[in-house]
C-alpha cells in the first residue's frame, strides 16, 4: 500500500490537543490515529506553542504521538513578498518536502498555503482526504517512504553532521557503520565500499584472481558476479542450481574443478543462503577460496550463523531497494583474515597504504560519509523490519498454500536457514501471461531473472547453448516476484493472493 497520509497540525489544532479539557479536536485526533495517518508538528510553531502552555498539558505529551517537521532556511526566501502570514507560508513549504500525500489540518479560515501541492482545511476536509487516500490503496512493489518518515529526525541529524564536519569520504560515520555491521554479522572485519558489484571485484582482486583463472559460480543470478570475474580476465565456470533454493548445487561443484580453478562464488538468491558447509568442505579439500555473494541475503542465517560470515570473504550490497539500503548505492566486504581485510582497504583507495604511496593497483571504491550516515540511521530499524518482512513472507506462503496448493510453488526455505526475503519469489506456469494479468489489476510484480547468464549475449563467448543448465533455464521461465516490504499489511497481501486465485481459476 502507498505511504501514510501526512497531516500537518496547525497552531490552533495543537492548542486544542494540549488542552486539559476534553474537546472535539482530541476525539477526532484519536479517531484519525487509528487510520493510515502520520501527524507532524511544524518546528516553526514550537516557540508560539510554548507561550500558550499555561493550564495545558506538557508539550512532550504530544511529541510522543507526533513527529516534528523541520523548517528549512531556504524556504524563508521562497515566501512571496505580498504574503500576509509568513508562518502559514513556511508551514506549507516545509510540508511539501515530505514524500507521499500531505495536507494541513487547521480551523483557521484565513490559512493560506503558498505551495500548489499542499491543501488545508478543518476536520471535515481531513476526513474527506483520508477517504480518498484509502480508496486509492496503491500497491507498491517496494515501499521506501514509510521508513524514511519514521527515521526523518535521525536522517536529518546525521546528514547535517556530515555537512558540518565536511569529511565526505573519510568521516567517522564510516568506522561507526563498519563496526556495527561487523558486530552484527559476527565477522572480525567489515570494509565498506561504494556498491555491491565493487565488493565482489575487490574480493576477487584481494585473492589474486588474474587472467585465465577459473571461478565456479551460478548461471542463475544477477550478472554482476560473472561480470567481475570476466572483468579481471578470468573465466566464470557455471554450475547448475538446486531446484528448491535456487543456489549453487554442491553436488555438481567437484566435476567443474580444474587445475585453473581459483575460487568458488556461491550466490545467495532471493534472501536464502547456499549450503556453505558442503561448499566450504569441497573448497578446503581442493585448496580453493570461497567468496559469499550475499548481495541479497544480509540479515539471513545459515545454521545459526549470519550471512556474510560464511566464507573466506563475504560481499553484500546496500543498494536503495535492499532490506538494508542506502539512498543510492553501497556495499561491504567481510572477512576474518586481517591480511585480506587490509588488502581490500587498500584496494578501495587506489592501492594506497599511505596517501600517494601506491604499492598495488586498486580502484576508487569508497563508501561516502553521506551514505554511511543513512545506513547508521536505517540500521536502528533493520532488525524489526527484517522480522516484519519475514512475517509478510509467512503470510504469503500460508495464504498461497491454502488457496493454490497445486498451482503455485512457494519459496522453499531449508530448515537450517532463515531468509531475509530480499524478494518473495514463486514459481508458476504461464508466468508471463500471469504477470500481465496481475498488472491489469494494478498489482506490480518483477522477474528476477528472465535469462540465465550463460545465455546472455555478453557471455556468448562461453558457447553454452540452451539445455546446458536445465534447472536454471526452467526456473528462469517460471519465477515471479510478488511485492514485499516491511510495511505490507495482511489486507493487501490477501488482495494480491485473491487476484492470483481469480486469474488461475
Amino acid at each position: 500500500m502507498s505511504s501514510n497520509l501526512n497531516i500537518i497540525l496547525d497552531f490552533d489544532i495543537v492548542l486544542d490537543l494540549l488542552s486539559i479539557s476534553t474537546n472535539d479536536t482530541q476525539h477526532r485526533f484519536s479517531r484519525l490515529q487509528k487510520t493510515v495517518t502520520r501527524f507532524w508538528l511544524p518546528c516553526c510553531l514550537l516557540p508560539l506553542v510554548e507561550t500558550q502552555l499555561s493550564h495545558r498539558r506538557p508539550l512532550n505529551s504530544l511529541l510522543e504521538e507526533v513527529h516534528l517537521l523541520s523548517t528549512l532556511a531556504a524556504h524563508w526566501h521562497e515566501i512571496p513578498d505580498n504574503c500576509s502570514n509568513k508562518t502559514h507560508a513556511l508551514i506549507s513549504l516545509d510540508a511539501a518536502i515530505l514524500p507521499g500525500i500531505t495536507i494541513i489540518w487547521t480551523n483557521d479560515p484565513d490559512f493560506n498555503s503558498v505551495h500548489p501541492d499542499i491543501e488545508w482545511g478543518d476536520h471535515e476536509f481531513v476526513y474527506g482526504k483520508l477517504a480518498e487516500f484509502e480508496c486509492e490503496n496503491e500497491i507498491l512493489f517496494n515501499e521506501l517512504s514509510t521508513q524514511q518518515l519514521d527515521l526523518r529526525e535521525k536522517l536529518e541529524k546525521n546528514l547535517f553532521i556530515v555537512l558540518k564536519h565536511q569529511q565526505y569520504t573519510h568521516g567517522n560515520e564510516i568506522n561507526a557503520i563498519e563496526n556495527q555491521l561487523a558486530n552484527y554479522v559476527g565477522s572480525k572485519h567489515c570494509i565498506t565500499v561504494n556498491n555491491g558489484t565493487n565488493a565482489l571485484l575487490l574480493a576477487l582482486m584481494a585473492l589474486g584472481v588474474k587472467a585465465d583463472d577459473e571461478i565456479i559460480t551460478s548461471p542463475y543470478a544477477f550478472i554482476a558476479t560473472a561480470e567481475m570475474i570476466r572483468l579481471l580476465g578470468a573465466k566464470p565456470v557455471f554450475v547448475d542450481i538446486d531446484p528448491n533454493t535456487y543456489t549453487l548445487n554442491p553436488k555438481l561443484i567437484e566435476n567443474a574443478i580444474t587445475p585453473k580453478t581459483k575460487a568458488i562464488i556461491p550466490v545467495n538468491l532471493y534472501g536464502q543462503c547456499a549450503d556453505f558447509d558442503a561448499i566450504n568442505l569441497i573448497a578446503t579439500e581442493n585448496h580453493l577460496a570461497v567468496i559469499e555473494d550475499a548481495s541479497q541475503s544480509f540479515g539471513s542465517t545459515y545454521k545459526n550463523r549470519y550471512s556474510c560470515s560464511l566464507a573466506t570473504i563475504g560481499c553484500t550490497s546496500f543498494s536503495a531497494v535492499k532490506p538494508l539500503g542506502t539512498y543510492g548505492n553501497g556495499g561491504a566486504c567481510f572477512t576474518d583474515d586481517i591480511v585480506l581485510a587490509e588488502t581490500i582497504r587498500e584496494l578501495r583507495m587506489h592501492g594506497q597504504n599511505y596517501r600517494y604511496y601506491h604499492h598495488i593497483t586498486g580502484t576508487n571504491s569508497q563508501l561516502d560519509s553521506f551514505q554511511a550516515s543513512v545506513l547508521l540511521a536505517k540500521f536502528t530499524k533493520f532488525p524489526q523490519e527484517l522480522i516484519a518482512r519475514q512475517n509478510v513472507a509467512n503470510t504469503y506462503t500460508r495464504l498461497l498454500k491454502e488457496k493454490l496448493i497445486d498451482k503455485v510453488k512457494t519459496p522453499v526455505i531449508m530448515q537450517y536457514n532463515t531468509s531475509s526475503y530480499n524478494y518473495y519469489t514463486i514459481e508458476i506456469e504461464n508466468r508471463d501471461d500471469i504477470q500481465q494479468k496481475l498488472q491489469k489489476r494494478d498489482i506490480p510484480t518483477e522477474i528476477h531473472y528472465p535469462l540465465p547468464i550463460h545465455l546472455q549475449l555478453a557471455f556468448a563467448f562461453l558457447k553454452q547453448s540452451e539445455g546446458t543448465f536445465n534447472v536454471a533455464e526452467l526456473v528462469s521461465q517460471r519465477v515471479l516476484c510478488l511485492p514485499i516490504h516491511a510495511y505490507l499489511n495482511e489486507e493487501t497481501i490477501k488482495e494480491i493472493v485473491t487476484a492470483l486465485v481469480h486469474i488461475l481459476r
